[in-house]
């Protein structure tokens, strides 16, 4: 029986380590990729680091106090009972005229910017995960493929975890995507995936990217952390700006609130627009992720104009209701300065759109069973 247990557990963690040579788990930087991250400024002792301490937990909470505590709570809704209401836009057909962006759900955007195709961490899959049972997407919003975007002129990652870069999508848009902006260290597995080196920008935060004389992508710092396994930090995440000589607009990436939204208001000033990390907050790991308050407090502090939530409405990995951040955010921005829009998956936004409407979507009188409704106007404005 000893043998036959010892053969059974050889076998498993042969075949464990087998899995995890897999290429969706990416690579970490090495040589010369390695030295540039060690001149980094946020990069010491072998990890990136917020200018603040961190940490991913609140002191006292461990990985089985969040396991059994997670088993033990009955929370409700935690997924939509129905499938949402979407509108699936024919992205190839929006025109390069006009600025728009279309949210394809949690932190996933096809933007339209100063002429040119953005795609900002797309997660095209399914599920957002190693493996294709956990963090499912809701029903409903598996509405693109690949083959249902046009070429990208850029394609921006905030990090690596795997709600923002996936490998399946990632893979599939290889050739339609012309260029790869990524923070430090995530070009590795890039390159692992079979993107041409010359293909792959990595920047450090407040590094920048121009595009032509008027329009500029720059890399904005966040309050996060990153790894695709078990190991931390060993790339960077940030945020993005995209500014032209028309707009600024702002993705935040994954972040807690912090000081450096006002540092980043008072390097570039006002923005027309931003979109903001609201989702998947728990009070056990306060400091990664802002609540919908904290959220209207940074779009304040960055003088925004309107203001998009983000990280929601796709995937669930905290234990609120799915629609909560919804309902939060919307009572946070009574009072405030800017204007809070929220289309829905697919519902393109067109910038130069006077006063966009949307409605209440996630509310339980407006999601429903219906199939996606097709918006094939080019430029056309809900």
């Amino acid at each position: 029986m000893m043998i036959l247990f010892a053969a059974l557990l050889a076998f498993l963690l042969l075949g464990a380590c087998a899995y995890l040579q897999h290429p969706k788990f990416g690579a970490y930087p090495a040589g010369e990729h390695l030295e540039k991250i060690e001149r980094s400024p946020h990069y010491a002792n072998g990890s990136f680091h917020y200018p603040l301490d961190t940490p991913v937990l609140r002191e006292g909470v461990g990985m089985g106090s969040i396991i059994a505590g997670n088993l033990l709570d009955k929370a409700a809704s935690l997924r939509p009972s129905v499938p949402l209401p979407t509108v699936k836009t024919d992205l190839k057909a929006l025109s390069l005229e006009r600025d728009a962006i279309v949210w394809l759900g949690h932190s996933s955007y096809f933007v339209v910017f100063a002429g040119r195709r953005l795609l900002i961490d797309p997660v095209l899959s399914a599920y957002a995960a190693p493996v294709s049972f956990s963090t499912q997407a809701f029903a409903g919003t598996n509405l693109y493929t690949a083959d249902d975007l046009p070429p990208i002129d850029v394609l921006l990652i905030t990090h690596d975890h795997w709600d923002h870069l996936d490998y399946a999508t990632v893979t599939a848009l290889r050739d339609k995507v012309s260029q790869v902006l990524v923070p430090l260290g995530v070009g590795a597995h890039f390159e692992r995936w079979g993107y041409p080196p010359e293909k792959i920008r990595e920047a450090d935060w407040y590094d920048s990217l121009s595009l032509d004389r008027s329009t500029t992508l720059h890399l904005i710092p966040a309050r996060h952390y990153s790894g695709r396994l078990l190991t931390r930090n060993k790339t960077l995440w940030s945020g993005f700006v995209l500014a032209s000589d028309r707009r600024r607009i702002l993705f935040s990436g994954d972040t807690g609130y912090g000081p450096h939204f006002a540092e980043i208001a008072q390097r570039f000033g006002s923005f027309d627009l931003v979109a903001l990390d609201m989702g998947q907050y728990d009070p056990r790991w306060p400091y990664i992720h802002m609540t919908p308050e904290d959220a209207a407090q940074a779009a304040e502090d960055l003088h925004a104009k309107v203001l998009l939530p983000a990280h929601v409405g796709r995937f669930t990995i905290a234990r609120h209701a799915w629609n909560e951040p919804f309902e939060r955010i919307r009572a946070a921005s009574q009072t405030r300065p800017y204007t809070l829009l929220t289309p829905m998956i697919g519902q393109p936004l067109m910038l130069d759109d006077a006063k966009p409407v949307f409605a209440p979507w996630w509310e339980p009188d407006t999601t429903s069973s219906q199939s996606p409704i097709s918006l094939n106007a080019p430029g056309a404005s809900s």
